[in-house]
């Protein structure tokens, strides 16, 4: 996976912790909602990725999500019942690159602060997977460190 890093490149933000399983759950759920866009939450600490929340959907489409308000709650509530918090979200680009995109810019889906894509565009010869950090109205790139 060209996004993922054992260790953060210069002008690269200090890299996120991510599980293996959360990684994998990712990728997934972009496969199964393919064509579409899948979304869902992050869920951790501080400085590791240790779970991830499918949502569904409420604007199916190749290029577009809206994460079910139900599901960011019932992220919320399970994360506080394991003592975590939801550290943002993501969402998969079926057709296009890991970055973000011109709706992604302007509908700010990752509001939340941590936003990971889940890149398609070259599958099946492997997912592209980044993670962006919402600053500034920027996304500024963040290093994947992913763990067992």
């Amino acid at each position: 996976m060209a996004g993922s890093r054992r260790e953060g490149p210069p002008g690269v933000h200090r890299g996120i912790r991510i599980r293996q399983a959360a990684l994998d759950e990712m990728i997934s759920h972009a496969r199964a909602e393919s064509p579409n866009e899948c979304c869902g939450l992050l869920i951790g600490t501080a400085d590791a990725i240790v779970q991830v929340a499918r949502a569904r959907n409420l604007r199916p489409s190749p290029d577009g999500f809206l994460i079910d308000p139900e599901a960011q709650f019932e992220a919320i509530r399970r994360a506080r019942t394991a003592g975590l918090a939801v550290l943002g979200a993501y969402h998969s680009h079926p057709q296009s690159a890991a970055s973000p995109s011109a709706t992604d810019r302007s509908e700010v889906g990752c509001q939340e602060g941590l936003c990971v894509i889940v890149s398609l565009e070259h599958d099946p010869r492997g997912p592209d997977v980044r993670a962006y950090r919402l600053e500034g109205g920027n996304f500024r790139p963040v290093a994947l460190v992913v763990r067992g």
